[in-house]
């Protein structure tokens, strides 16, 4: 999915392996200003769950998105879903198996927003079981934030949230409540200062397995073990993730990865690297 809200599919073979510190391959030709901002794996039958920053959420099966090259533009989300016109997607979710049609499945499971200013909410997965065209609301978005992560979590997971200044706060996801669709959340991160925002938020499934992969602006990356991120409450600072400093940047990412994850980092000219997590 590009910055302009192009959606397209492609083979993963057409991506080859490289090692760290390459150049990279062009990822898809785009407009001017356009750049890909989002890659999923999925297969053909998986449901994807779209949510916009403005709290919406929609519904699409992979195999009804197009297909294209790696170069091909893709077409715009806008055309596919009803979108508001100063909306736009900047979520998916994929749903493996049946997804939708496993009663156990999406009443055992939750969506967890995080917003911009720090929000965080947890909602069943059985309150958005049932696609409407038009989509329904996902959260109750206040003025001046926006949704900025979701993730899918079994309950007993725990999340951990990060924010531009290289701090990150980790806690279990039952100091959440379960509240209904059109709710709008708890405080889920303290942030300081008004250009300070949350820029992603990981859910840990396995903490011996996986690590805490950060990246900042100038393309700084590193990765650290959940256990250094101690667990508080949420609502707070937390702890620091990255130092940092005018030659790093301010934090643009935090994904959980284990070692045999491969990674795809993309600038804003649209250059793709891919390479081995470890």
């Amino acid at each position: 999915v590009s910055h302009l809200g192009y959606i397209k599919r492609t083979p993963l073979s057409e991506f080859r392996e490289q090692a760290r510190g390459g150049v990279g391959s062009k990822g898809a030709r785009t407009r001017d200003n356009d750049f890909t901002q989002y890659i999923y794996p999925a297969t053909m039958h998986q449901t994807m769950l779209f949510f916009t920053k403005k709290g919406r959420c929609y519904w699409l099966k992979c195999y009804e998105l197009p297909e294209g090259d790696r170069n091909s533009k893709g077409r715009a989300i806008q055309n596919m879903l009803n979108i508001d016109p100063d909306d736009s997607v900047n979520n998916i979710l994929r749903l493996r198996g049946r997804g939708l049609e496993n009663q156990e499945f999406i009443n055992s499971h939750y969506v967890v927003f995080a917003t911009k200013n720090g929000v965080i909410k947890k909602t069943c997965l059985e309150a958005y079981s049932r696609p409407r065209a038009n989509g329904v609301n996902a959260i109750n978005i206040l003025e001046g934030d926006e949704v900025v992560d979701v993730r899918l979590t079994n309950g007993e997971n725990e999340l951990v949230m990060a924010s531009r200044n290289g701090y990150a706060v980790r806690f279990h996801e039952n100091r959440v409540r379960t509240m209904g669709r059109v709710a709008t959340g708890v405080r889920g991160m303290r942030l300081e200062g008004a250009d300070d925002a949350v820029v992603g938020m990981v859910v840990v499934n396995n903490p011996e397995q996986e690590t805490i992969m950060v990246v900042s602006e100038n393309g700084y990356g590193k990765r650290s073990q959940v256990e250094d991120y101690r667990v508080t409450n949420r609502g707070t600072k937390g702890v620091k993730t990255l130092n940092i400093t005018d030659k790093t940047g301010r934090l643009v990412a935090i994904k959980n990865v284990t070692d045999e994850n491969d990674l795809m980092i993309i600038n804003k000219s649209g250059v793709v690297i891919r390479l081995a997590v470890d």
